[in-house]
Formats: structure tokens, C-alpha cells, sequence
């Protein structure tokens, strides 16, 4: 008998074979029988301390002293955050007052076989807290394209990293909240994306791995969808905006894991190689971030080795721009690079050659 099966959040048929979600098992029985330290909790809480970081003059502090040696001793010595690990922003003006969830101006796009031409964007924590820039360009490029961009009234965390803890109740917490007001929009024919890598495989792969008998977490599963796989389906019609008036060169991308696992194939290099006088050279290595696992005094050097090779190839490459889809991972590039140059996202990339 496996020994998590008493856990009413996950059934135990689908994971009893599956040697990555035995590892979560594991960790969720190390969360039942030990606890979780201070800082995983405090790490694995997004919202939370998303909402606290993100209110203006307090954001600015928590960048000041995430910046600062001083501070950054501090966060070691009491949280066990690496000195160096490069940690998100927190930004003042959130995704949520940037993109108007209520503008009605712009009509539904021509629907296709595999998109219905609307989208509700689900910004994520770190979308709406951390980089909010990212969610905008989104915004922006998919209504470039017609497509009309919307939030949900309401989000939380997706779960991934309470998943990463072994937090399965607070998932399962997480889940009713937004599942039911997602299945509630796709009921009203809206598709739906997000600009991080991770909440996309948490709706698509997780979720419905855990509650295979949930309705409405298979009808979310359906119609969520990376930003650049949802490009890609559109341009497959016919139906994408291909007017691109600035070249972007040489783009170094590194794939993030959460990405190739979704099994879809490499669309946002499919993509960006639509805009003129421009090469991809894509990087399928991990880039060793894997959530808060690089910020973790125990875990950072660990993890900076793991991504030696990606950044060896991003050096090499030379290239305009280096990307990648999950903006933790570049942000871990730039760290292993350490010359002072920012990763710049997909989703920018792509705003930038339409001259938006």
C-alpha cells in the first residue's frame, strides 16, 4: 500500500507508477511527519507575500534590500537565502492595474478549429507581482493580433510551489478557488494563457493528474495553453499578424523544463522565427532554478553547476538577446553569466518586432 494513500488530495493510481510524482509523494510525507521550515513557508507563499511586498514604498524597501550586501547577509543568516541567488523584483503597479479586465471595445478574433479568438489572461503571482511588464506584453501582442485579452475576476496562486513543498492541502485549497472561476469563464467560450511556464503545466498536467474525476479541472486542462502554442495554433489558420517591422538578429532561447514537458514542441522558437532577418538557436538544458531551489543556501551552488552548460552555449552564441519562457530561469542565465546583461522574454522579444 503506498503510503501516502490516505491523503484525500491525491489518488493514489495515476502516481503509483510515475517516479516523479512518487518523489512528491515523498515530500508530502516529510511535510506531514517533520514540518516545513520558516522559509519554505514563507518562499512557497506567493500571494502573500506578494500582496505585502507589492504595496508601494514597501516594494521599493524589499528591492533595496534584496539589492544590498547588507540585507542580502541578513536574508542568509535568518531564511538560509542565498547571498547570491538572484531574487524577483516586486513591483508597485501590479499586472491587474495595468491590463483593464473590463475594456469591452475590442471584438472577439475569427475562432479557429483549435482557438476560440478570446483569452483570459491568468497572470500568475509572479506575473502580477513579480514582472508585470511580461503579462502587458502579452496583452499587448495578442491584441495586435485581435484577440481580446482579459483577467479573471479573481486568481491565487496556481499551487506550484506548495506542490514543490508537499503541501497538498494547501494545492487543493488553491484549486477550488481557481478552477471554479475558470471553468467558469471557459463555460463563456474563453480560452485561456499564461505567461509562465509553470502555471500552464499545473492546470494542464498536475491538476488533472491529481483529481482525474474532476470535471471541471479536465475542462480547464482543455483550454489553457502557452502563450506562443496559442500563436502558433492561430498562424497554423491563417489567422496570425505577421507585420513585423523590427529584426531582432541573434536570439540565444533557452526552453524551460516546464515548458518541454508540455510535449508541444518548440513554439516560441517556431514563432520568433517568423520575424525577418532573425535566428534562433535554441537551448534545451535545465537551466538548475527549478522554483526556490536556487535560492536556498543548501541549494545554490548545486544549482548554478546544474546550469554551467546552458550558460556556456548562451555565452558562445553571441547573440542580440538572449530569452527564456520562464523568467525565473533567465533571471538564474543572468546570474550564472554574471556580466550585468538582463534575459529579455519571449513575449518582449515578440512586442518589440511589431513595433509596439
Amino acid at each position: 500500500m503506498c503510503f501516502m494513500s490516505k491523503c484525500p488530495y491525491v489518488p493514489p493510481h495515476p502516481w503509483n507508477i510515475d517516479f516523479p510524482h512518487l518523489m512528491l509523494r515523498a515530500k508530502a510525507h516529510r511535510l506531514q511527519k517533520d514540518g516545513a521550515s520558516v522559509r519554505d513557508r514563507i518562499l512557497s507563499s506567493t500571494d502573500r507575500v506578494g500582496n505585502l511586498a507589492g504595496i508601494p514604498v514597501v516594494a521599493q524597501t524589499v528591492n533595496a534590500v534584496n539589492r544590498s550586501k547588507t540585507g542580502r547577509k541578513l536574508l542568509a543568516a535568518v531564511l538560509g537565502v542565498h547571498r547570491d541567488a538572484i531574487l524577483p523584483p516586486y513591483a508597485s503597479k501590479s499586472l491587474r492595474s495595468r491590463v483593464d479586465a473590463n475594456d469591452g471595445s475590442l471584438p472577439d478574433a475569427e475562432p479557429t478549429d483549435a482557438t476560440r479568438g478570446r483569452v483570459i489572461l491568468f497572470g500568475s503571482c509572479y506575473g502580477n507581482r513579480n514582472e508585470p511588464a511580461i503579462g502587458e506584453d502579452l496583452a499587448r501582442v495578442f491584441e495586435h493580433n485581435g484577440i481580446p485579452v482579459r483577467l479573471p475576476p479573481r486568481e491565487k496562486c496556481c499551487g506550484m510551489p506548495k506542490l514543490e513543498l508537499g503541501d497538498l492541502k494547501a494545492v487543493d485549497q488553491l484549486k477550488s478557488v481557481n478552477i471554479s472561476i475558470l471553468k467558469r469563464l471557459v463555460a463563456e467560450g474563453w480560452d485561456i494563457v499564461a505567461p509562465v511556464p509553470s502555471c500552464v503545466l499545473m492546470f494542464k498536467q498536475e491538476l488533472p493528474l491529481m483529481y482525474p474525476d474532476d470535471e471541471a479541472v479536465q475542462a480547464v486542462k482543455a483550454r489553457i495553453f502557452d502563450p506562443f502554442e496559442y500563436l502558433a495554433l492561430r498562424h497554423r489558420a491563417g489567422k496570425l499578424t505577421t507585420d513585423f517591422n523590427r529584426p531582432l538578429g541573434k536570439v540565444a532561447y533557452h526552453v524551460a523544463c516546464h515548458l518541454r514537458v508540455q510535449n508541444i514542441g518548440l513554439k516560441t522558437r517556431e514563432i520568433l522565427n517568423l520575424i525577418p532577418d532573425t535566428t534562433v538557436q535554441a537551448i534545451e538544458r535545465c537551466s538548475g532554478h527549478d522554483g526556490t531551489y536556487a535560492e536556498k543556501t543548501e541549494c545554490h551552488e548545486i544549482s548554478m553547476k546544474i546550469e554551467r552548460p546552458v550558460v556556456r552555449q548562451v555565452a558562445a552564441a553571441e547573440a542580440d538577446y538572449y530569452s527564456s519562457d520562464c523568467p525565473m530561469a533567465g533571471h538564474q542565465i543572468e546570474n550564472g553569466l554574471g556580466n550585468g546583461e538582463s534575459p529579455t522574454h519571449p513575449l518582449t522579444l515578440l512586442r518589440m518586432a511589431y513595433g509596439l
